[in-house]
């Protein structure tokens, strides 16, 4: 049963990611007593469209709509419009940046793994020839086959479009740190790590929120309580 008083958890994706991918961490924060919801990224298929500035206005709609105390969990390219989209949102307790970029005003997720800006920002993205090794490497095999079955087209612009706000200034922030990361090394995750105000460590790959959603759970409840 959900408890009333307690804030509802706010989970964003990453690219090529639909909302689905949170189900088994969302069964496990409904145990724990956490509401919550799952934001669709305008930049993420079926039909991607737009940039950086619809997917924040999306986070922030999502987060917006609730009237009540929110923490925002935001994954991988997920941060990056949770940085862009909850700035200046008071009912934010804390923002959650798991295996995620963490932009300065400016800065793209190009600019943070040091790469120039495309010629053409209108294309796809393309997912890789392996994204189970890069994404799910320690999840299990039936529930990996279908995560990968549901990835979806990502356009390339929300990479290359800079931040113009930096939640992280302002609101309460912990980078959770994924040790056995194949998809943004640690080295990077614990540079960007450092914006936050606290970092916590699991050991997963990049996305323990299929390979381990009920540890999850629990250090994100206790990251809520804290």
């Amino acid at each position: 049963m959900v408890t009333a008083q307690r804030p509802t958890l706010v989970l964003v994706p990453g690219a090529w990611h639909l909302p689905s991918t949170w189900n088994l961490l969302r069964g496990e924060l409904d145990d724990l007593g956490y509401a919550s919801r799952a934001v669709k990224l305008p930049t993420t298929g079926p039909d991607p469209r737009g940039g950086l500035r619809e997917d924040a206005e999306a986070v922030r709609a999502a987060t917006e709509a609730i009237g009540g105390p929110v923490v925002v969990v935001a994954h991988s390219y997920g941060g990056i419009p949770a940085t862009e989209g909850l700035a200046d949102l008071p009912d934010v307790q804390q923002l959650v940046y798991l295996a995620a970029y963490v932009p300065d005003i400016h800065e793209s997720l190009f600019s943070l793994h040091g790469a120039p800006d495309p010629d053409s920002k209108e294309e796809l993205f393309p997912i890789g020839s392996d994204p189970r090794a890069r994404l799910y490497a320690d999840v299990p095999e039936a529930v990996a086959d279908l995560a990968v079955s549901r990835l979806v087209d990502q356009r390339r612009q929300p990479f290359a479009d800079r931040a113009t706000r930096a939640a992280w200034q302002t609101v309460p922030s912990t980078y959770i740190i994924t040790e056995n990361d194949a998809a943004i090394p640690v080295r990077i995750q614990e540079q960007m790590a450092l914006r936050a105000k606290s970092i916590r460590r699991i050991p997963t790959s990049h996305s323990p929120f299929l390979s381990r959603p009920a540890e999850l759970a629990a250090l994100l409840d206790e990251i809520a309580r804290g």
